[in-house]
């Protein structure tokens, strides 16, 4: 979760005004956000009293930038919500991280999530896709993957939201493309941020405006999800925050076009289909026939006593 900023965009308060009112332009699992033809094909809609082992691990428990990774981090409201924290136990400050590396992996699709973002400075809020190969096969970024930063969030910077893509590694290679969106409102209910990835782009959405389009860096490799809060300096001075602080998660939604179904013909169509299948039939029929005469007119003919046998 490197950053970098190349260009910013602020978007007419009148383009917001439903988006932004705390409804976050909810999606319902049947009527998907994008095409007809894409179908719900992962989903977790946080249920349960905790967090579902067969759809997310914790990710890099221990130490991380300048907090520490626990799992206590991680709950369910048992409303209907995830919660990941950000918070103070003695002299560390705990965080929280999680993802479904090995779980779910998948190439291209709508992945959608709406959050309630986190309240104080010093601590940042993602929803991203990782790749496992990041930093091999070093300029080739479909094959080795990105960094595909859906939205990153810092509630120093008010109103502004990050979209970031890194390959070809953190080193030396390292290739970065991204924006800034100003969303009025953002920091105020709940918002929807979404990234549609096809094998020739990345288009992002935030309440259902999208907000940046591009083709650089597309990966065509499986790649996995993470929702995550990291503190670092760029988010500002922790110890200037109240915590504990926490980033709401309503639900993570994954979107694929369904494969493709042969249309069934109509009633003509079934007519011509069977009319073309008896034609076909009658001119092997034909064939055989005469394969048949053609045969039986070669043969040598037999004079009365002679055997068939007799050279």
């Amino acid at each position: 979760m490197r950053t970098h900023h190349t260009s910013s965009i602020v978007l007419a308060a009148g383009l917001w005004m439903l988006a932004s009112a705390g409804t976050g332009a909810v999606a319902t699992e049947d009527k998907p956000p994008v095409g007809k033809e894409y179908k719900l094909v992962w989903s977790d809609e946080f249920t349960g009293e905790e967090l579902d082992p067969g759809k997310w691990d914790y990710r890099q428990l221990g130490p991380r930038r300048d907090a520490v990774n626990v799992k206590e981090t991680v709950t369910l409201d048992g409303k209907g919500h995830l919660i990941l924290t950000t918070r103070r136990s003695g002299d560390q400050v705990q965080t929280a991280m999680i993802g479904t590396q090995d779980l779910f992996e998948t190439t291209f699709g709508y992945f959608e999530c709406r959050v309630k973002l986190q309240e104080q400075v010093g601590h940042w809020s993602a929803f991203w896709l990782q790749t496992p190969t990041m930093g091999q096969h070093i300029g080739d970024p479909a094959r080795a993957g990105t960094e595909i930063d859906i939205f990153e969030y810092l509630r120093r910077e008010g109103d502004l939201v990050h979209h970031n893509l890194h390959w070809d590694g953190y080193g030396e290679h390292h290739k970065h493309a991204g924006t800034d969106v100003r969303v009025p409102g953002l920091g105020q209910g709940w918002n929807t941020f979404g990234l549609l990835w096809t094998h020739t782009e990345y288009v992002f959405t935030i309440n259902g405006q999208e907000t940046w389009r591009t083709t650089r860096g597309v990966s065509q490799r499986d790649q996995y999800i993470i929702l995550s809060l990291e503190v670092g300096k760029w988010a500002g001075d922790i110890a200037d925050a109240t915590l504990p602080d926490h980033l709401y998660v309503d639900y993570v939604r994954v979107y694929q076009k369904a494969p493709a179904t042969p249309a069934k013909p109509d009633a003509q169509g079934r007519a011509r289909l069977t009319n073309r299948r008896e034609t076909a039939w009658r001119a092997r029929q034909e064939t055989r026939e005469e394969d048949v005469r053609t045969a039986n007119l070669s043969l040598p003919r037999l004079r009365d006593g002679d055997s068939p046998e007799a050279d």
